[in-house]
């Protein structure tokens, strides 16, 4: 019985394979990735705002990969460009660029420079895509989605696809006038709190499946190097920042799994897994990682400065540097992490890692 189930169940899988190449619809087993936060995922949207507050639309961003800057803030292709091939899809391309009108295998609505919190965005208005605007473009999208396909498929769609977080550094490297009146304690609680509004507001237009990546080490890039050379190189303030955010965010992501029905979500540890490679490149295959590739002044850690500065310079080669930018890392970094954030083992990702909130769904939609 179990043998004549399988059959089944792999016939099927091969006959919706096979009518899904002959139909304008998504194949059953299509998983749609919509992409939220800031320039560690910005594919390009800031390309399209006027006075953008952070741009990597000139050389030597692109060089690697792409071969022109395409408006990533790296040499080459991001966490999420990495993440959407584990899920067999294009690239997939910022909501602001002219001409989109297909939004089934998601949309990247990240913009350079973002923050959860108002506060962080203040004065430049209309300069960034706050993570709220970012929310009101999906609620955008799904109307179009419907227009096109209707409601069942849209709702079918937007429950399978993966939402994709990273959001919360701009706020903590805001000047800390911002924060001075508040206890880190409040002011982490502020900025996850944001973040919970949004989740919730995901989920009321759709969403289920939620991938959220931590506070990096960035406290300890070369721009904070730069900043804090006589102070041993990384910023403490920051740090304890960075570590109360991502011991507090997944406590609320498990208060949410209780209180949201079909709420799935995997909390990666980018601060350890960097963090790891800042101090000990060489066992990642690194040379450099206390200096950007691409910058001007101490540790090449000058911010914004890659590109830009008349005295800025560019490594020879970047595979041997962590670090393209004074904050960015190179696209050689960002594909390990995106490894680990597909299917990395508890110890960096979890309840679940990517590939597993995708493949139980699977398992489920071809073996019920």
């Amino acid at each position: 019985m179990e043998s004549s189930r399988f059959h089944r169940c792999l016939l099927i899988l091969c006959a919706s394979l096979l009518i899904s190449t002959s139909t304008q619809n998504p194949p059953q087993h299509h998983v749609a990735l919509f992409i939220f936060g800031d320039s560690l995922f910005d594919a390009g949207n800031n390309n399209y705002l006027k006075n953008a507050i952070g741009l990597a639309n000139f050389w030597p961003y692109g060089e690697t990969f792409f071969k022109h800057p395409t408006g990533r803030f790296s040499d080459g292709r991001l966490i999420s460009d990495f993440i959407a091939e584990y899920l067999k899809l294009p690239l997939i391309p910022p909501y602001l660029q002219p001409g989109i009108d297909h939004f089934t295998d998601g949309v990247n609505f990240a913009s350079g420079g973002a923050g959860a919190l108002v506060e962080t965005h203040q004065g430049n208005e209309g300069r960034v895509i706050d993570l709220k605007t970012q929310v009101l473009y999906l609620k955008n999208v799904k109307e179009h989605i419907q227009q096109q396909k209707g409601d069942a498929e849209t709702r079918r769609l937007l429950s399978r696809a993966i939402y994709l977080i990273s959001i919360g550094g701009n706020d903590y490297i805001a000047p800390s006038s911002v924060f001075e009146s508040f206890s880190k304690e409040e002011y982490v609680g502020m900025v996850i709190g944001n973040l919970t509004s949004v989740i919730k507001e995901i989920y009321k237009i759709g969403g289920r499946k939620f991938a959220f990546v931590g506070m990096g080490a960035f406290d300890c890039s070369p721009n904070m190097r730069a900043l804090k050379q006589d102070e041993g190189g990384c910023d403490e303030e920051i740090t304890a920042l960075a570590k109360l955010h991502n011991q507090v965010l997944p406590e609320i992501l498990k208060e949410l799994k209780s209180e949201l029905k079909d709420f799935k979500y995997s909390f990666f540890d980018f601060y350890s897994t960097l963090s790891e490679r800042i101090n000990n490149p060489s066992k990642y295959g690194f040379k450099v990682a206390n200096e950007a590739c691409c910058g001007s002044g101490p540790f090449r850690g000058v911010l914004s400065s890659c590109g830009i500065s008349k005295d800025y310079k560019v490594c020879e080669d970047v595979s041997e540097y962590l670090f393209f930018d004074s904050v960015h890392p190179t696209e050689k970094a960002y594909k390990q992490l995106a490894k680990l954030i597909w299917r990395g083992g508890y110890n960096v990702s979890w309840p679940y890692n990517i590939k597993t909130l995708v493949d139980a769904d699977l398992k489920h939609s071809f073996c019920n």
